[in-house]
């Protein structure tokens, strides 16, 4: 009797199936149609929420008073009739198999009822079965046709549409991701919101976003400039001397001049065979540009026209580690997935960039050596020593594994590089965050229309002679190039295919869009493992296993790895600064502006109760007339 009842609702399913197929054919036609709304498009494109379920599907009897969501089928003496809903259609799409799997008895007659998760329709009928309700599990035949259907559902999902009207010099490396996930490329932009806009620069590449999402956060360009930088990493420094000496020493100029030249003069003094050298970085320079080593204060080029140049200084780096006698630079590649929470990826592969000069110890004689010096791809490239080469371990660019694999068969502890390699980049990004996220809410207010943010950082890092890393800066813009520049004929220059570069920066393009897929289903945040890693503890470099959704097809294993909020227990208690931050946004409310006017300074006093009888409100206008012109007096 059990197994003739298995077997006609094995049938059943089979017809529901059949008839269901038609209708979703059709909704996906009709979802197809440029000027369906973009919310309707989601909600019907995304499989149900049953199916990331690991668990098996069974069919499970129980109440009748289920959700509408479910479908119930009666059956008697054996024999089952197929119901219709309102519309006298049936929409069995997204086919789901579940139940309560518990047992009750109804006065007058005793019902069994099969859910199927995804529909409104109800089959009815009655069972002979002693009254009980049973619960009955498919085969794995069921289980499979079930699964496929669903994965050819959402197959069919429409496309994530991606605006690349501004993506600019990361086009080609874009191009070639968009096409590998067969997703839809608007080069030139469209009427209705995408899914993604591709920036080159900066956030406001364009100003008329109210949607989706932006490969730029606010302020992230004001934030990584060479100054802000070093303000920001200072700050911590001072909080955690220990846990931020990987930045070198700095000083800001011209403001801080005086102190920087007293400093050098009192080394000096106290130890006459010191001599260090230092290098001087324009505060928005990039590609090496205005870049120049010195060795003493003097040598300081502080004017530029009738303005006083803005630039950083600092500690060159005596003994870096060298493959081939050549200084070397590592660019990572950094995911800042999202700012609250906190979601960090980066990518297992990277660049290393060399210098096209053998390495001597700065000297006098050699300072203006940049080839020797200065691991900028884009001053290397003009050197009549650079090498372009196809392969990823040979030539002045190599892949990051290259150059490890290398280190490691000379019995360097890799999983440590990489280890203080991530805890690096991990300090830097909680550096920037606590005023990044000040640009941000000035920006994007809470409750106002707007995008949601992600961005690719370029860091590049420096390995000492001791295997530590110094981080040397971090670019908002690196360069997505797939292509180098070569002479062709002298001082005729073309772009050709740089394989390397096609190598590492469309995979991490790539996993960063299937990684923002707004149609996703999986978990954005990975929750941190019960006895998670200690204050202090290595961080392994090994990556996770990275489960494939259906709709990834072919396409490798990510390539870009989470570290935050993996390893949040070992890194948490250095989000003080961003604590400070919140409290800050909390008590002023920044909305849209970042200075603090009269009456905004007026109400943080008013919000943190500090006025009293002894402090009037006119004490607290002096009070911000006199700080600011502290603050006007303290500038350059």
């Amino acid at each position: 009797m059990m197994s003739d009842h298995y077997v006609k609702v094995k049938v059943q399913l089979e017809q529901m199936k059949s008839f269901g197929k038609e209708d979703a054919e059709k909704n996906e036609e009709e979802e197809e149609e440029e000027g369906v709304d973009a919310e309707k498009q989601t909600s019907m494109s995304s499989p149900p929420p049953a199916l990331v379920s690991p668990d098996p599907p069974s069919i499970t009897t129980a109440d009748r008073d289920a959700s509408n969501t479910s479908i119930t089928c009666k059956h008697r003496g054996g024999k089952s009739r197929g119901g219709k809903n309102s519309s006298g259609k049936h929409n069995i799409t997204d086919l789901a198999l579940h139940g309560s799997g518990k047992k009750s008895n109804r006065l007058g007659g005793h019902e069994r009822t099969l859910h199927i998760r995804g529909t409104g329709k109800i089959l009815q009928g009655k069972s002979e079965n002693n009254g009980n309700y049973v619960t009955i599990h498919p085969s794995k035949n069921i289980q499979e046709t079930c699964r496929e259907d669903v994965f050819k559902h959402a197959r069919k999902r429409r496309p994530v549409t991606v605006d690349t009207a501004k993506a600019k010099t990361s086009l080609e490396a874009l191009k070639l991701s968009i096409k590998q996930l067969k997703w839809k490329e608007f080069p030139l932009g469209r009427r209705a919101p995408c899914d993604i806009y591709w920036h080159g620069v900066s956030f406001h590449d364009n100003e008329n976003i109210a949607s989706g999402q932006v490969n730029k956060f606010p302020g992230m360009i004001e934030m990584l400039r060479k100054i802000n930088m070093s303000r920001a990493v200072r700050t911590m420094q001072e909080l955690f001397p220990d846990e931020y000496d990987f930045y070198p020493r700095s000083w800001i100029l011209p403001e801080e001049y005086q102190q920087f030249a007293t400093q050098i003069r009192m080394v000096k003094e106290n130890d006459a065979t010191v001599n260090p050298t230092f290098i001087v970085k324009p505060d928005s320079g990039s590609q090496g540009d205005g870049i120049y080593l010195i060795r003493d204060p003097s040598d300081l080029k502080l004017m530029g026209g009738s303005q006083a140049k803005q630039s950083v200084v600092q500690e060159y780096i005596h003994k870096p580690l060298l493959i081939d006698k050549l200084k070397f630079d590592i660019r990572l590649y950094v995911l800042l997935k999202s700012m609250e929470p906190l979601e960090i990826y980066i990518a297992k592969e990277g660049l290393t960039r060399f210098c096209t000069e053998p390495y001597q110890e700065p000297s006098q004689k050699n300072l203006s050596h940049v080839f020797m010096h200065l691991t900028n791809y884009s001053l290397n490239v003009h050197s009549c020593n650079f090498v372009h080469s196809d392969s990823q371990s040979t030539g002045s660019k190599r892949t990051l594994s290259s150059v490890l694999y290398r280190l490691a068969a000379k019995g360097v502890d890799i999983k440590k590089v990489w280890s203080d390699i991530i805890a690096l980049v991990i300090k830097t990004i909680i550096a920037v965050v606590p005023e990044l996220r000040v640009y941000y809410q000035a920006d994007i207010p809470p409750g106002k229309p707007g995008p949601t943010c992600f961005q690719i950082l370029g860091f590049d890092i420096l390995l000492m002679k001791n295997l530590k890393p110094v981080l040397l800066e971090v670019n908002s813009n690196p360069s997505m190039r797939i292509e180098h520049e070569q002479e062709v004929a002298p001082g005729v220059f073309e772009y050709v295919p740089s394989p390397v570069d096609e190598e590492v920066k469309v995979g991490v393009i790539r996993d960063t869009l299937r990684l923002m897929d707004p149609f996703s289903r999986k978990s954005s945040i990975s929750q941190p493992k019960a006895g998670g890693f200690e204050h202090r503890e290595e961080i392994p470099m090994e990556a996770e296993t990275q489960e494939k959704s259906p709709d990834d097809g072919a396409l490798p294993s990510l390539c870009l790895k989470q570290v935050y909020p993996k390893y949040t227990k070992q890194f948490n208690h250095l989000r003080l600064v961003e604590r400070i931050a919140a409290l800050f946004i909390r008590f002023l409310g920044v909305k849209g502006n970042m200075r603090l006017g009269p009456t905004a300074f007026r109400t943080f006093i008013r919000t943190c109760k500090l006025s009293n009888s002894n402090f009037t409100m006119a004490s607290v206008d002096i009070l911000y007339i006199d700080i600011t012109r502290r603050w006007s007096g303290a500038m350059p």
